[in-house]
């Protein structure tokens, strides 16, 4: 099964007032491993950011005046995702924003996203599961102990990698948990697996996890244990262990 887990910035909250996408981050799964494989892109909006939206999330005018319209990408983004599950926090919200996007362009061949994916809304389930509990992302990477400590900001791509690992810990599967004394940014570990890291630094779950190695008692050990069994059996009681 191939999923996409993504996220995306925005000038502002609502697209029905003009809003417009800036930042788009999507990170592939496969089985329910990372791939590796990502698709990332800041977009100009084509009008002003709203100053609340850069505190939250740091991307201003100027850093997108030159960057790609929607229309020069839609093609590459599209179809990265095409055929696959989206899986997004919170997902009316950025499903909304690309449907408003898809929906100027002059262009037939992509429809609303829903015709072209099929969407799993982490945040609905996270509700599921833990009913009457903060359910944000920070509040899920803190419950299911998921690194978030280079997140001072939010950005798509970084969300989207945290969401994963977020989406798949809540989910049973495994997933990167703990980060890494040492270990540089996005790098996280997997406990009790074995991981690869790709040539971004982020470890990745392999599936060839060796078989742990079986140690057996020596013939010394099996004699001092019988003797210590023996030894307890005539205390009478006197050993409370």
């Amino acid at each position: 099964m191939r999923q996409i887990v993504l996220d995306t910035e925005t000038t502002g909250l609502d697209p029905k007032s003009g809003h417009r996408i800036i930042e788009i981050g999507c990170v592939e799964l496969q089985d329910r491993k990372l791939t590796g494989r990502h698709y990332h892109q800041y977009i100009n909006p084509e009008r002003e950011i709203d100053d609340g939206a850069i505190e939250v999330h740091g991307i201003t005018n100027e850093s997108v005046s030159g960057k790609p319209l929607f229309a020069q990408i839609v093609d590459a983004f599209m179809t990265f995702c095409d055929g696959a599950e989206l899986i997004i926090h919170n997902a009316s919200f950025d499903v909304g924003f690309i449907d408003a996007e898809l929906q100027r362009l002059e262009n037939i061949r992509w429809q609303k996203v829903r015709a072209h994916c099929g969407v799993l809304d982490t945040l609905v389930l996270a509700r599921q599961k833990h009913p009457g509990q903060k359910n944000n992302l920070d509040a899920l990477c803190k419950r299911y102990l998921v690194d978030n400590s280079q997140r001072d900001l939010h950005g798509a791509l970084l969300d989207a990698e945290i969401l994963a690992d977020v989406y798949l810990a809540m989910t049973g599967g495994q997933t990167n948990l703990a980060l890494t004394s040492g270990s540089g940014k996005g790098e996280r570990n997997t406990q009790g697996s074995q991981h690869a890291v790709d040539s971004g630094g982020i470890r990745r779950l392999r599936g060839d996890r060796q078989a742990l190695a079986v140690l057996k008692p020596t013939a010394e050990e099996l004699a001092a244990h019988e003797t210590m069994l023996a030894q307890l059996q005539n205390s009478a009681g006197k050993h409370l262990w």
